[in-house]
């Protein structure tokens, strides 16, 4: 009975979503959250969360106190070549986080460096939060050390001679011998492990993503130390695992 009654009340959420869109849009001039509330009969403690889920989306623009079309709804509509890498991998991002509710991201490699770019942060109160944009060295993040282990041994060679890897706490590897025992060992398990490398109390898990032929990026999660036993640990690779595929077959 509680899992029927679960299901109707998700149903019921997905009804009113497309109800809102449906009467923003069909209306000329932009609304408030009052008069959506009485048209559709949402309660407005519900239409509330409803409103700012849609407009965090992108599918409703806020202005003031009015809702009014946004630009989400043209993705709706586009081609599949249209597309950008952070488009597609950020549904499957954003999946992970609500299975795990821990910190969630995207990664891809610029040259020595990582950009994430895309990240949803866990919504617990011990949490780390990454910045999406900004680029950040390869060697003490999973996301990093999972690309690493994706290099040709030409291209490892040269990473090696190019960079001078920064210590970021007590437990970084830097050194050229350990990493290569890393990158041995990702290549065997397929998952990278980053124990408080780059923040102390920090875990990052990592596993690389194949597209068209070729490494298109890395999906990782940054979990609370405290919080990763051996049973979530493996719960998170296989869940990386799976979001990885899906992302690989998109």
């Amino acid at each position: 009975m509680a899992s029927t009654s679960a299901q109707s009340s998700q149903v019921k959420s997905a009804t009113r979503t497309l109800d809102i869109i449906e009467y923003v849009v069909a209306h000329p001039r932009p609304l408030v959250a009052q008069e959506i509330a009485t048209a559709l009969g949402i309660p407005v403690s519900s239409l509330s969360y409803l409103l700012a889920t849609l407009v965090e989306r992108e599918y409703l623009v806020r202005e003031g106190r009015r809702y009014s079309p946004g630009s989400g709804l043209q993705r709706l509509q586009m081609h599949a070549e249209a597309y950008t890498l952070a488009d597609r991998a950020a549904p499957l991002v954003r999946t992970l986080r609500v299975q795990l509710n821990e910190t969630t991201s995207f990664w891809v490699r610029e040259g020595w460096e990582v950009e994430a770019l895309v990240t949803e942060s866990s919504e617990q109160a011990l949490r780390y939060a990454v910045p999406t944009g900004n680029r950040m060295p390869i060697h003490p993040l999973a996301s990093g050390k999972v690309l690493l282990a994706r290099l040709s041994e030409a291209e490892l060679e040269r990473y090696f001679a190019e960079t001078d890897r920064q210590r970021f706490t007590p437990s970084t590897v830097t050194s050229e011998k350990a990493l290569r025992k890393e990158v041995a060992e990702i290549r065997k398990t397929g998952f990278s492990w980053a124990d408080e490398e780059f923040s102390l109390g920090i875990i990052g898990i990592g596993r690389a993503v194949t597209m068209a032929g070729e490494t298109g990026g890395a999906l990782s999660v940054a979990i609370p130390k405290v919080r990763c036993d051996d049973a979530t640990r493996r719960r998170i690779e296989n869940l990386l695992e799976r979001t990885a595929s899906l992302l690989e077959a998109a």
